[in-house]
């Protein structure tokens, strides 16, 4: 079975094409994107394993132009690796907001369409641009089946404790203001893959994943589910980001408002796209940072240390929620690439009975934790394109039965 992952974004669209091998195995047989759909300069790309990148520039005017290029690409006599899109079982969509409608993958219809759109008010930046991947699909093959992996689906199991804000209840019966989370592709996966690095089960242990990227996010675990993460209604909650703010005081925003004549999409763009690791010290690229930092640039050193502090706190407050921690994992590109910030966050848990091994730590190890650790601590390689592929198949190979 081959499935195609997709990834749509307002101008842009990744993809994976992947081919189911034995017991959950699959294999990329390609991977590329499009960019700067809708705008000049467009271009569509595909890399198989082994080979020279096969790079193109096109007029990619929408969606359905740079989808069709893909498949274009994918299926053409001399560099591509399908015959004819007959080959293809199933496209897997990632759909950044679910709301409370979705628990799990689902296979994609009308209903499922309608919901996606419906929670677009929560995710105005992604859902609609994800909607247009699905739209473009459709109308170039309606009888292609489609699946959708939710980002907030995970964390549907948190309690209403971990979930609901201070606020008017009706804030969430009506409007459905409440936490929500994100990452959740990623911080499933990591999960799992941890207690099988252990070789425990995961409905024993207690967990806590960290997601740092240029996006980051903290999850707590407990018995295999999502019992808190960091991020709330939106992606800006939580931790120190490249660009976004993380926690706030909720007043600062109005605050501003009053004060300096600012507008709400104003703020919004301050604290989303001008805030974080940039706003601090002009360098959202945690690589610059810490550049900066071995030059003894004073904003870098500081930016560094609000964002391992706020990481620790998120684990110190889900150790605590959760009454114990069994393991801590680091993901994403800072998470799984950059020692010296696993070892600073890490550095307050010795009360837990945490040791790290910093030769282990240092060469990137999947076990960075030392053999007499009481918690123990991972890096474990993020692959949210293949929890897709994966849950496209299983759905796809129910419906066959």
């Amino acid at each position: 079975m081959k499935i195609l992952v997709i990834n749509s974004g307002s101008s842009s669209i990744k993809y994976k094409l992947y081919e189911s091998v034995k017991d959950g195995e699959f294999a990329v047989l390609a991977q590329g994107g499009a960019e700067r759909i809708g705008i000049s300069g467009a271009s569509v790309e595909c890399k198989k394993p082994g080979s020279e990148k096969d790079h193109q520039y096109l007029d990619l005017p929408d969606h359905k132009k740079a989808i069709n290029a893909i498949f274009e690409m994918l299926t053409n006599p001399a560099k591509g690796v399908l015959n004819s899109l007959r080959e293809l079982s199933g496209v897997g969509h990632r759909v950044v907001h679910g709301g409370e409608d979705f628990t799990g993958s689902v296979r994609i219809d009308g209903d499922v369409v309608e919901a996606i759109r419906k929670n677009s008010v929560l995710a105005p930046l992604h859902n609609p641009p994800n909607l247009m991947g699905i739209q473009a699909i459709y109308e170039l093959y309606p009888d292609m089946p489609q699946v959708a992996v939710f980002d907030t689906a995970v964390h549907q199991t948190m309690p209403p404790k971990a979930y609901l804000y201070g606020l008017p209840k009706d804030q969430y019966t009506v409007h459905k203001i409440r936490r929500y989370g994100f990452h959740g592709t990623s911080h499933g996966y990591v999960a799992k893959q941890a207690a099988k690095a252990l070789k425990k089960p995961i409905e024993k242990l207690k967990i806590i994943t960290c997601h740092l990227g240029n996006g980051g996010s903290i999850t707590a675990f407990s018995g295999g589910k999502s019992v808190d993460t960091s991020m709330g209604l939106t992606p800006l909650a939580g931790i120190l980001m490249g660009t976004r703010s993380g926690d706030l005081d909720p007043y600062i925003p109005l605050h501003i408002m009053q004060t300096q004549g600012l507008g709400s999409e104003q703020v919004s763009t301050m604290m989303n796209k001008h805030g974080g690791l940039l706003g601090l010290c002009g360098k959202s690229d945690m690589r610059d940072v810490l550049d900066g930092c071995d030059k003894g640039y004073e904003g870098c050193i500081e930016a560094l240390d609000i964002f391992v502090y706020a990481i620790q706190k998120y684990i110190g407050a889900y150790a605590a929620a959760m009454n114990g921690v069994d393991v801590i994992v680091f993901t994403a590109g800072i998470g799984e690439n950059n020692a010296l910030i696993r070892e600073k966050v890490l550095a307050n848990f010795s009360y837990l009975g945490l040791k790290i091994d910093k030769r282990a730590n240092k060469a990137n190890k999947t076990i960075i934790s030392s053999k007499i650790s009481k918690v123990k601590a991972l890096v474990i390689h993020t692959d949210e394109e293949k929890v897709i592929a994966s849950d496209t198949f299983e759905i796809l190979k129910a419906k066959k039965k």
